[in-house]
């Protein structure tokens, strides 16, 4: 299969395009501006771009049932009302109050937001103490599990049995499968499911599609992955920008990709930034669930 033709989705440029999922109810795109602290939608039908300013860093966030955002905020988790912009706190933990931020993060099977955390600065990045949360529509976020530089790639199998999760940092460029008890929300039986040394990027955003197979964008790689549910790469597509950073499918078929990216200078860095979007056929992703708020 010759490499498939990669296109600027739309006339948008983020300093750390990140967090995008596509709405089936609204048939929008969501994608986020991490430092700008900035959310966005676009809906491709109508090719209309909105935008809604956080006032702070913003990682991740996910669909609500009643078509708002939870947003996951230096200032813990808030729901966004799209209609007014208004921001209503919903729990901690308070990220900011110890060094750290929000980085990514995504909604399991059964609706709940799962979201890691990860240094402000670099000395704080390589302590290690990044910390994944579970955040249930009520009362405060759990903790799942500690001890990331850099969290990243949470994805889920089909049957929701499988949980993936990444660190990006250079020194660890690892995702990881866990067994998911979708009752419960537990974690359990670690296991290494790739290690990225094996190909040029490092694991940033990942996504599901309907055969299973774990898509990772690989940042500072130039690349996405396609990796079989037994941990073997069976597709590597070059892209055009040096850091892509998170794969979402889109479309009434689910079988559009689109792909954010971090902003880089200089020559050959003109896409960088932006949103790009490109079809692999045969391939269809997952639909993202929403959360119910208790």
């Amino acid at each position: 299969m010759s490499d498939p033709k990669v296109e600027k989705a739309f006339e948008i440029r983020a300093t750390v395009g990140e967090g995008a999922f596509w709405s089936t109810a609204q048939q929008a795109l969501y994608w986020v501006d991490i430092p700008a602290g900035r959310i966005h939608r676009h809906d491709p039908a109508a090719g209309d771009n909105s935008v809604w300013e956080m006032g702070e860093p913003v990682g991740c966030i996910a669909e609500t049932s009643d078509g708002n955002i939870v947003a996951a905020l230096t200032s813990g988790f808030q729901l966004l009302d799209l209609n007014s912009g208004s921001l209503t706190f919903l729990s901690g933990p308070k990220p900011g109050n110890q060094g750290y931020r929000f980085n990514d993060g995504s909604v399991d099977p059964r609706g709940r937001f799962l979201a890691g955390t990860m240094g402000l600065d670099q000395d704080t990045v390589m302590k290690g103490e990044g910390v994944l949360y579970c955040y249930e529509g009520t009362g405060e976020a759990r903790e799942i599990m500690g001890g990331f530089r850099t969290q990243n790639g949470l994805a889920f199998s089909p049957d929701g049995t499988i949980a993936y999760v990444s660190d990006s940092n250079p020194a660890i460029r690892t995702i990881w499968a866990y067994d998911y008890d979708l009752d419960t929300g537990d974690w359990s039986n670690k296991r290494v499911y790739f290690d990225t040394n094996a190909v040029p990027g490092r694991p940033d955003g990942g996504a599901m599609d309907t055969d299973g197979c774990y898509w990772m964008a690989g940042v500072s790689g130039s690349q996405l992955v396609r990796i079989t549910p037994d941990g073997k790469v069976d597709m590597e597509i070059p892209m055009p920008v040096t850091r892509p950073s998170r794969i979402a499918f889109g479309g009434s078929r689910l079988d559009q990709l689109y792909v954010t990216s971090i902003q880089d200078e200089g020559p050959g860095t003109e896409l960088s930034g932006y949103v790009l979007t490109l079809h692999v056929p045969g391939v269809t992703g997952m639909e993202m669930p929403v959360m119910t708020l208790g």
